[in-house]
């Protein structure tokens, strides 16, 4: 996400940026919604292994879409400033003494914590409820299917709405969502439902995360600030994950680690919050 919303970054008007990264993020919800059951299908009929060829092989086909992305050659080194501006490195060592940088990193913290610990355990999840393996697949389909809708409903309300109550309410409708999952019944239905409602706000914190990097620090060196943001996402995967694995294999089920992803969206709700952002003047130029 960082190399291609910072690719495109340089080349849009401000108005038309947080739309353009939601759309970004509607191309990888419309993988989600294809490859979820289609890898799916491959598994039951063929295993494990060929599923894996099969997308490795639709990941090579992608690679040579990079050439629309190259842009023009930089001449000097990519540590000079140019015409005075800030290099990368000073550039980077002033969003890290900044406090709403480090508030979008905590939200995206617990943004990579819930999405991994569903990608991951949504089978287990499944299998538990006593429910077939189908139903998983179909979820997964389902939220990227809904997160088209989320992702370009929240790119488009990005030049309208201050984008850190955007996150606000993708956070805290999470954990209104995962709390109304615990208290009802186990059926094919209630995954369907959670799964599309989850899915709105699935990746569509990615555009007025990578919005707010863009209004506070520009959007020279977007992708590197946008991309830091991504690896406290990426940390918050890797401990959803694994410690969904860790709640199964003690106690037999996931219940205190949903439990946790609702205090945790709760509270990436309210760290946005805090976030300096300028109040929005709309006008019929951004609309």
């Amino acid at each position: 996400f960082s190399v291609l919303v910072g690719a495109t970054a340089q080349h849009l008007p401000t108005q038309r940026r947080a739309f353009a990264s939601g759309f970004i993020n509607a191309g990888g919800s419309f993988g989600q919604f294809v490859f979820a059951p289609l890898t799916q299908g491959v598994l039951s009929a063929f295993g494990w292994m060929q599923a894996l060829y099969v997308l490795a092989a639709a990941s090579l086909t992608s690679a040579p879409l990079a050439w629309w992305l190259r842009g023009r050659p930089r001449t000097g080194s990519h540590a000079t400033a140019i015409h005075g501006e800030l290099t990368l490195r000073e550039q980077v060592r002033i969003a890290l003494r900044d406090r709403s940088y480090w508030c979008l990193h905590a939200g995206f913290f617990t943004c990579g914590f819930h999405i991994a610990f569903l990608v991951t355990h949504m089978p287990g999840e499944v299998s538990l409820c006593g429910l077939n393996a189908n139903v998983a697949a179909t979820s997964l389909a389902i939220i990227g299917l809904a997160n088209i809708g989320g992702s370009l409903a929240a790119g488009a309300l990005g030049s309208r709405v201050r984008m850190k109550h955007i996150l606000f309410w993708m956070y805290a409708s999470r954990a209104v969502a995962i709390l109304a999952y615990l208290a009802a019944p186990k059926e094919p239905w209630t995954f369907y439902l959670f799964a599309a409602v989850l899915g709105a706000t699935w990746l569509a914190t990615v555009p007025p995360t990578a919005g707010l990097t863009a209004k506070l620090f520009g959007t020279r060196y977007l992708a590197t600030l946008f991309g830091l943001t991504l690896l406290s996402h990426q940390i918050g995967g890797f401990f959803g994950a694994w410690l969904g694995g860790v709640a199964v294999v003690s106690s037999g089920n996931y219940l205190w680690m949903w439990w946790a992803d609702a205090a945790l969206a709760l509270a990436a709700a309210l760290v946005n919050l805090p976030i300096r952002e300028a109040r929005l003047t709309w006008s019929r130029a951004t609309a």
